[in-house]
């Protein structure tokens, strides 16, 4: 009498959320301003251990409205 070993299941793939969905830009733009975007970065351009260019990026990115005026509001208009 021989026991043959079950054969082992393949796991099933996990589907990821955002694999099949797709979004227009525009609407990725939109939900990104309604909430805020913070932007950080360095780069820095190096040649032979000699920075020649360094920039700093800090910047935040938001929708301005009614509710949230422009901070460089004039009073004109």
């Amino acid at each position: 009498m021989t026991i043959e070993p079950s054969p082992t299941p393949t796991p099933s793939p996990i589907p990821e959320p955002m694999a099949e969905r797709q979004i227009a830009l525009v609407d990725l733009l939109d939900r990104l301003l309604a909430g805020g975007v913070v932007l950080a970065g360095d780069l820095t351009l190096r040649i032979a251990d000699v920075d020649l260019v360094r920039i700093d990026l800090h910047a935040l990115i938001s929708s301005v409205n009614e509710n949230v005026p422009s901070p460089w509001d004039t009073g004109e208009g």
